[in-house]
């Protein structure tokens, strides 16, 4: 798309000059990390943001819960939702963690959640006329595969394997949402925002992990790069306001945003240098048929068809 921005740019470089004022905007765990950086620099710009998260005094919102998801989209009504950030992340863990339905919680968390999230609020995001939804995926995209038949790892789980098959959900989620409502004024966008590391401090046995992986220095600062993906936390949001507001995005959609811009397409997989993180969009996280049926089987796993 030739954006102008970099792997440098910062929320306030892509929101110069932007007034958001009267935009109605939900972010998802808007309250912590990338989430919170999203919501101040969105409300800097003039939107009307409400943080949508569980444990938290602004509007509770829990994506393990269907009880909750409708509590939620309830209380917001038809009320014009110009955009929906779905930023909210389950944290991997070294044993598989099945939710009270039996789905594994990083899929029940980043993907089917926010489906059904998403689904909830499309009155809403219609009611705009003009409306964004933004869902953070990762580059594990490249690398995760749908389990068709074993979403929910009943063999085989494996932290990051679960990671990056919910990451690869994001994007066919994104792919399959624009075709499917473009035509009704809602876009859809997958946002990289690159690596960043917050938070570290308060768990030393990641803190270690990080260090052995280049992402931290024999300091414990995090190692900033933004040209190897590794960035500070206003660089990392850029892409999500990006997505969320730019008018360049205005005749595009479903597409994997990475530097605030559209990602090149890269199928080619290779060995990696310890310093190498990829990040271009993987044509399969791309596909029409995968995002189709990815969308019937979310609907099955929902109970929603």
């Amino acid at each position: 798309m030739n954006s102008g921005f970099t792997a440098c740019s910062t929320t306030s470089d892509v929101l110069a000059d932007l007034d958001l004022t009267g935009r109605n905007v939900v972010v998802t765990a808007g309250h912590r990390g990338l989430g919170l950086v999203t919501t101040r620099a969105l409300a800097a710009a003039g939107a009307s943001v409400t943080v949508a998260s569980s444990h938290c005094d602004t509007d509770p919102l829990d994506l393990l819960e269907p009880a909750s998801i409708e509590d939620f989209a309830r209380r917001w009504g038809t009320k014009p939702l110009h955009v929906l950030v779905n930023c909210a992340a389950y944290p991997a863990s070294p044993t598989l963690e099945l939710d009270a339905r039996g789905f594994e919680k990083q899929f029940a968390t980043d993907h089917l959640g926010h489906f059904a999230l998403t689904r909830k609020l499309l009155p809403a995001l219609r009611a705009a006329g003009n409306s964004r939804v933004v869902t953070l995926t990762s580059g594990a995209q490249r690398f995760g595969e749908i389990r068709w038949d074993d979403p929910n790892f009943r063999e085989g789980y494996h932290p990051q394997v679960a990671y990056a098959q919910s990451k690869r959900a994001n994007v066919l989620f994104t792919v399959e949402l624009d075709r499917r409502y473009a035509t009704d004024g809602v876009r859809a966008y997958a946002v990289h925002p690159g690596v960043v590391v917050m938070g570290a401090a308060d768990n030393p046995a990641w803190a270690e992990t990080l260090r052995d992986q280049g992402l931290l220095d024999t300091d414990g600062n995090p190692v900033i790069d933004p040209a190897r993906g590794k960035k500070n936390p206003e660089q990392g949001a850029a892409t999500i306001v990006f997505a969320a507001a730019h008018p360049l995005l205005d005749d595009v959609g479903g597409v994997y945003l990475k530097d605030c811009d559209v990602s090149s397409v890269d199928a080619e997989l290779r060995l990696l240098t310890a310093d190498e993180i990829p990040s271009d969009a993987d044509p399969d996280s791309l596909d029409p048929v995968a995002a189709r049926r990815l969308w019937d089987l979310s609907e099955e796993l929902l109970g929603l068809r």
